[in-house]
């Protein structure tokens, strides 16, 4: 998680519980089958409450961590969410990883079998439940069976907590929707945190959802799609964009849909390329210790994109449109469109 999340993080958090003070909210999650009458926000309250999600946790991070192809997938990066179905010929996996002090939110509707995921950091998580919710239940229109199921993945025991207080935000945020829905799985926070060597890890930082079957894995994804830096630049910047949850796929025709955004130049940009990795692991990241081996790789990229362009409203979206991406037939990839 990049360094200015945590801040948004705890904004968010308030802004939520400010709205039940002053307009109150009914419990729409259900517990281990039951509508709950408090909202656990901690995965401590929830595992002393209904201990059988020990065991669902248990189950995901005792699978076999696949290593997934770009062919037929829908990857969803940090501040990203999106949605299909089964019968969508272009998307077969839709996934994310990288998630260290990041939790990867899995909406479900068992009927229609639409999924929505979305990578969340802290910031516009209340905008993103509903968001994530007003797609499952979009997409199973005409389904009159199924209940939308709720799985969380990610974060662990950090020295910071702050995936205890991004735990606590996603379960406030889904407490003050309209629409019920069934937590099946929180493989989160303590529950995935491997101990040992002094400081913890997280056990699990990316998941894998096959949109037919609706099985959900461990999964990571070397070959994470189009325009990476890009679409990374908006969360190591600030800006009007750069908060936001961004759907990224367009299912009416099957499309990837990046920007247009903008976000603030980076004061120092040259200064941060000239610093060593240790550096920049250490000042650019919440969570150093946690950091997969590409890290640096990822931020060094991204600094070099931000430099290049920085001021993408002018050099990358001069027309303020979408860049568009389909499904190539032949390869399985996504193909930019020309218009």
């Amino acid at each position: 998680m990049p360094w200015e999340s945590n801040i948004q993080a705890r904004k968010d958090i308030e802004s939520v519980v400010s709205l039940f003070a002053i307009h109150g909210a009914s419990m729409v999650v259900v517990l281990n089958g039951v509508l709950a009458d408090e909202c656990p926000t901690s995965v401590r309250a929830l595992l002393a409450a209904h201990p059988g999600y020990r065991d669902a946790a248990a189950q995901l991070l005792a699978a076999a961590p696949r290593v997934v192809g770009p062919q037929g997938l829908l990857y969803v990066a940090q501040r990203e969410l999106a949605a299909a179905v089964p019968h969508d010929k272009n998307v077969s996996i839709i996934g994310s990883d990288d998630a260290t002090s990041c939790i990867i939110v899995v909406v479900r509707h068992s009927g229609s079998g639409a999924v929505a995921l979305a990578h969340l950091d802290g910031s516009g998580t209340g905008e993103a439940a509903a968001a994530l919710v007003a797609r499952a239940l979009h997409l199973a229109a005409g389904y009159p069976e199924g209940r939308l199921e709720l799985q969380l993945v990610g974060g662990f025991t950090d020295p910071h907590r702050y995936s205890d207080e991004l735990f606590a935000n996603i379960m406030l945020s889904f407490h003050r929707l309209s629409e019920e829905i069934d937590l099946t799985m929180a493989c989160c926070c303590e529950l995935n945190t491997a101990l040992g060597g002094g400081a913890g890890s997280p056990l699990v930082t990316g998941v894998g959802v096959d949109v037919r079957a609706g099985d959900l894995f461990p999964a990571t994804f070397p070959d994470k799609g189009p325009e990476m830096p890009l679409r990374a630049a908006r969360t190591i910047t600030g800006g009007p964009n750069s908060a936001q949850v961004l759907d990224i796929y367009d299912n009416g025709v099957g499309m990837l849909r990046i920007g247009p955004f903008n976000y603030d130049p980076l004061r120092g940009v040259d200064l941060w390329l000239e610093q060593t990795d240790d550096f920049i692991l250490k000042h650019l990241s919440t969570t150093p210790n946690a950091e997969p081996p590409h890290f640096v790789h990822h931020i060094r990229v991204t600094l070099k994109f931000i430099q290049t362009h920085p001021f993408p409203a002018v050099t990358v979206f001069p027309d303020n449109r979408p860049h568009f991406y389909r499904r190539d037939e032949q390869t399985g990839l996504w193909a930019p469109m020309r218009f």
